[in-house]
């Protein structure tokens, strides 16, 4: 029977439905199809597809971490179309922020393989930039703005520690609110294939911490 690098039976068929519908939202925000806005709303709940067919891996607090992870992030996907009364910004911003703070903790705990490596400091770097450059764009959301981007770089950084699908996962989605930050505050300066390209990295992104995650719980490769 086929392996994996999960250490049992290969599992890869899980990912195929979240990867299917990222490619079919990807596709549908290119084009400006209308099947963009409901797609998106399947994105986190596939990808928790996964994590529910590992959940007997140990321990347990990775699991319960990844999937709030993936909630809060899934929250921040549609905070406008739960919470429509409420700013949208802000709200997105809060989610995604807890989803952080779940995935930060689950590199701190759980997943780290490895000392933080020295380049991890170019991650402070990308922070200094970003508020330099949109900062003065944000207006009244400079410190959520702020906030925000300080546990972005985080869980970048602490990615590095991590499995190497963890870390590259890390990246993308780095590369994907930092696209998107631009969009938001500086929306004249984007192009409009810089839309989908948000898309393309962050599901990507995700895809890749989950399975990276995933990997390091099979191979029990986790420093105590």
């Amino acid at each position: 029977m086929q392996r994996s690098v999960f250490g049992r039976p290969t599992i890869w068929w899980t990912f195929v439905p979240y990867a299917l519908m990222s490619v079919l939202h990807v596709g549908a925000l290119a084009v400006g199809n209308d099947l963009a806005p409901p797609t998106k709303l399947w994105l986190m709940p596939l990808l928790a597809i996964p994590v529910l067919v590992s959940a007997r891996l140990k321990p347990t607090l990775a699991v319960i971490l990844l999937l709030a992870a993936l909630l809060f992030s899934w929250l921040g996907d549609g905070a406008g179309a739960f919470f429509p009364a409420a700013p949208e910004l802000p709200l997105m911003l809060g989610f995604f922020g807890l989803a952080h703070i779940a995935y930060i903790v689950l590199f701190l705990r759980v997943l780290r393989r490895q000392p933080l490596p020295w380049w991890a400091l170019v991650y402070a770097a990308w922070w200094i930039a970003m508020i330099a450059l949109l900062g003065p764009h944000t207006g009244d959301l400079l410190i959520a703005v702020g906030a925000y981007g300080l546990v972005l770089g985080a869980t970048a950084a602490l990615a590095t520690r991590c499995h190497p699908l963890v870390m590259t996962g890390g990246i993308f989605f780095l590369v994907s609110d930092t696209i998107l930050a631009f969009r938001l505050f500086v929306p004249d300066a984007m192009p409009d294939w810089t839309s989908p390209a948000v898309m393309a990295t962050y599901t990507l992104g995700q895809g890749l911490i989950v399975a990276g995650a995933l990997a390091t719980l099979r191979e029990g490769k986790i420093q105590r």
